[in-house]
């Protein structure tokens, strides 16, 4: 496997060292629909078309067991003080721009808090979230922080969103099972006024990309793009795009983490967003532990939080620096409402508190079990968490509900 390393100074930093719910998810038939092929046809009804019904369903029983907790606390996070997020199509227009308006004023902001000494090429606000990111991928991806990680660092950028640029929603999120068919046509990538973004120009005769990662190395053919973003927000007069690669050639200087200002790349493929189906999250739901649920969400045919970033492509496929899309807050907003659904799937308070899995990625090098008084480092971003602190997302520091 390709090796992929961070700069010098990154080793040596500490990052790498109320009652049941009402109804009981029924295993069987989510695997029943998930084994279904895209477009049969299971008793007379279209297998996806189930799946999405079931989805929807189980949306609605999380939202009934979040109310019901909250319905009489007065203090913490309560049903006055609650975020909630909501799937970005359906967002107003209005609503669609004061979120856009808020990514720009990050991007805009130069004051930062990265130190040139630890990643060079940081620029502005938006490239602290990215830079951390990229320090920590090797301890935060294939491994047992993967999901409490990405949980408070998609709050730590809404945080930032709202107290530094005057954003007054929460974080929206891209339920791609439905545009799975058509990611291009999506209301996220058409590239309207209201969307963030579209595909890039299509560029020709490119070869495949071999993109290195943590725990493995994959080979992408050219899908619909490749080049700059063309249309819509984020195209290169509005947003650029400073850190990374890190992980395909031709890498930045101070291998990815130096300063690389250029336009922000995609390349949409309809194949992997076929992969991100309603049948394939009705099996990733179907899971009946977090060891189960984290191994599927990665699969690599049709794992969900993977294809959600390949169907993107260009630096959404460079697993350190990919939230220098912005598209990739709204995929791990997804990523994170899964997560919360499958905890408030049959006893909410046994699976909440699940943990899984070792501290580093593919436990490379070897590293403990993560337990819930194991430390979720952000970097820069944030004091370290316990992982006891972030498993839900009405204790805590958190306080939001999917809509």
């Amino acid at each position: 496997m390709k090796g992929v390393s961070a700069p010098p100074h990154f080793h040596t930093r500490k990052y790498l060292k109320m009652k049941p719910v009402a109804f009981l998810i029924n295993v069987l038939s989510l695997s029943a629909l998930a084994s279904a092929a895209p477009g049969n046809v299971a008793n007379g009804h279209d297998a996806e078309a189930v799946a999405s019904k079931q989805i929807a369903h189980l949306q609605r029983e999380y939202q009934k067991y979040i109310h019901a907790t909250l319905k009489t606390r007065q203090t913490g996070c309560t049903k006055k003080n609650i975020l909630r997020r909501r799937e970005w199509g359906a967002l107003s227009k209005a609503d669609r721009r004061s979120y856009i308006d808020a990514v720009y004023c990050l991007h805009n902001n130069h004051t930062f808090i990265t130190p040139p000494t630890t990643i060079p090429g940081v620029r502005n606000r938006y490239d602290d979230f990215v830079g951390s990111h990229m320090l920590l991928t090797p301890a935060v991806h294939a491994s047992g922080l993967f999901l409490p990680f990405h949980r408070f660092y998609v709050h730590l950028y809404e945080t930032a969103l709202r107290t530094e640029c005057g954003y007054r929603g929460a974080q929206p999120y891209w339920d791609w099972t439905l545009s799975y068919t058509d990611p291009a046509a999506s209301s996220v990538l058409d590239g309207s006024p209201w969307s963030m973004g579209s595909n890039g120009v299509y560029v020709p005769g490119r070869p495949p990309l071999s993109v290195a990662g943590p725990a493995l190395t994959r080979t992408f053919p050219p899908a619909t793009g490749g080049g700059c973003v063309h249309s819509g927000p984020f195209t290169e007069d509005r947003f650029t795009v400073n850190l990374g690669p890190v992980s395909f050639e031709p890498a930045a200087p101070e291998g990815g983490f130096g300063y690389n200002p250029r336009c922000l790349v995609r390349d949409v493929s309809p194949a992997f967003a076929g992969d991100t189906r309603p049948t394939n999250v009705t099996a990733l739901l179907g899971c009946a532990d977090l060891a189960c649920f984290n191994v599927q969400l990665d699969e690599p045919q049709g794992g969900v939080h993977g294809s959600g970033h390949f169907q993107v492509g260009a630096i959404a496929l460079d697993v350190f620096a990919s939230p220098a899309d912005p598209i990739f807050w709204l995929h791990h907003a997804q990523m994170d409402r899964l997560w919360t659904i499958w905890q408030n799937l049959g006893d909410p308070r046994d699976r909440t508190y699940q943990v899984w899995g070792t501290e580093t990625a593919a436990n490379t090098p070897p590293s403990d079990n993560v337990t819930l008084d194991t430390a979720v480092p952000f970097g820069l971003l944030s004091p370290s968490k316990p992982v006891r602190d972030l498993v839900s997302t009405i204790d805590g520091p958190l306080c939001y509900i999917y809509e």
